[in-house]
This record gives structure tokens, sequence and C-alpha cells, in this order.
């Protein structure tokens, strides 16, 4: 089985499957039509651009290279989880948070995957390190902003418990307890769901991609499941330096919520 290349016709009727997005918005009302041109417009350039770019980092031998790209996507991914926040915590300390998080967690996660388990030579090529650091950043930022989220969120309902708490002698964490519980869950629940049906409900695309590519499926297969060990040990840390640092966020250094 050989690789099976797409021409730019091939990618104009797939794209067509998005009038059926467009009708469903349409007959119902939803005024999604603009969103959806728009984010299929910017999907495509986005894409586009990172394919040019990867290309060329891909054609470099210096980890100098990798590295600028990589801290990229981690400024980019802060800000997604910021603009996803919309104000909730305190827009700078909360970047700091959610940028320190991911850059601890995607840098071990993918210097792990790929020095110790993959072990390719070099360990540091982009075509490596990229790539896996991108999925494993993924899915951490939808675990960190989903953490903040149900942490801050828990924190408003909760405000009078949480200070009663406070007031009778219980540090930060011992007043948060519940609330930190309760976001951890739900930072770590999607990662847990994705495992338990990947393979029967579904096959993921990087797995997907290889068969496609001409891979063999068992071979393929091995790398699914070393890219989601991977991808559930970062969403598990990620989920609680986030968790742990939004409890020191929502407090201060006396152990008092701050207002909100």
């Amino acid at each position: 089985m050989s690789y099976v290349p797409l021409s730019y016709l091939d990618l104009v009727l797939a794209a067509t499957l998005l009038i059926a997005n467009g009708a469903i918005s349409w007959a119902f009302r939803l005024g999604l039509e603009k969103s959806i041109a728009i984010a299929a417009v910017r999907m495509v350039i986005q894409l586009a651009l990172i394919g040019i770019v990867l290309k060329l980092i891909f054609a470099q031998t210096s980890p100098v290279w990798t590295a600028g790209f990589a801290v990229i996507m981690v400024a980019a991914a802060t800000l997604e989880i910021a603009g996803r926040l919309n104000g909730q915590l305190p827009t700078w300390p909360l970047m700091g948070l959610s940028g320190a998080t991911l850059l601890f967690v995607g840098t071990f996660v993918t210097i792990f995957g790929v020095g110790f388990v993959i072990t390719p030579t070099p360990w540091y090529g982009a075509r490596y390190i990229l790539p896996i650091l991108g999925m494993v950043m993924g899915n951490t930022m939808t675990a960190v902003a989903l953490v903040l989220d149900s942490l801050s969120e828990a924190a408003r309902r909760e405000r009078g418990a949480i200070e009663a708490r406070l007031a009778l002698g219980a540090t930060r964490f011992e007043a948060l307890s519940g609330p930190l519980r309760s976001a951890l869950r739900t930072g770590m629940m999607p990662m847990l769901n994705s495992m338990a049906t990947t393979g029967i409900v579904a096959l993921p695309g990087m797995m997907t991609g290889q068969i496609i590519a001409g891979a063999d499926p068992i071979g393929a297969a091995k790398y699914q499941v070393l890219i989601m060990f991977l991808i559930a040990g970062a969403t598990a840390l990620a989920s609680l330096l986030a968790a742990v640092g939004g409890v020191m966020l929502l407090t201060d250094a006396r152990h008092r919520l701050r207002l909100m």
C-alpha cells in the first residue's frame, strides 16, 4: 500500500459537506452561517501556513528552530485559555499560571515520549517533537481551561460556604477542597472518556492518518497507544497544577477569598 496524495479538487469536494452545516443553521435560524464560513476559511489558511512553516523547520537541523516554534505554540495556547475564561480570573496571573503549566507539562511529557520512549536520531528533531507536542498541548489546553473554569464558577457559587470555612480556621485548600476535586474531575473526564471509546467507537486521527499513508495497522495502533498514554499523563498533571494554581489565585497569602 502506498501514500495517496490529495489534489486541491479533492479538498474542494470534501468542503461541500459544509453545506449541511449551513443548511441546518439556516433552517433552524441559528445564525451560524457566517461563523461556519469564517471558521472554515480560517482553518484552511492556518493549516496551509503551518504546513509551509513546518516544512521549512523540518529542513533545519538546529534545535533552536524547534524550541522557538514550541514557544509559539505554548503562547497561542495560553491566549486561547485566557479567551475561553472570559475574565473570570485576573488576566495576567491567569496567563502566567496557564503558560507555566503548559510549558512545564508539554516539555516534560514530550521529551519523555520522544527522548526516552521513541528515541529517534536526533531525538530533538522537529519532525518528532512538534507533532507530539501539538497533540499534548491541544489536550492539556482544554484540561487547564476546564479546570480553571470549573474552579472559579464553584468558588463564586459557594462563596458563602467557603468564607465560613475560612473564618473557622480552615486553610485555603481545605476550604476549597470540594471545588478543587470537582475541577480535577472535570478536567480529567474528557480524556478518560476518550480512552474508553478509542478503537471501538472511533479511530483517532493519528492512527487513521498513518493507515491511510500506508503504515502497518499494528504499528499505527502501537503509536496511537503511546500517544494516548502521553496525553493522559499530561492531562492529569496539567489538571493538578492548574487546580492548585487556581486555588492560589482565588485566595490571598492570608487565606482569604479574593473578590470576584
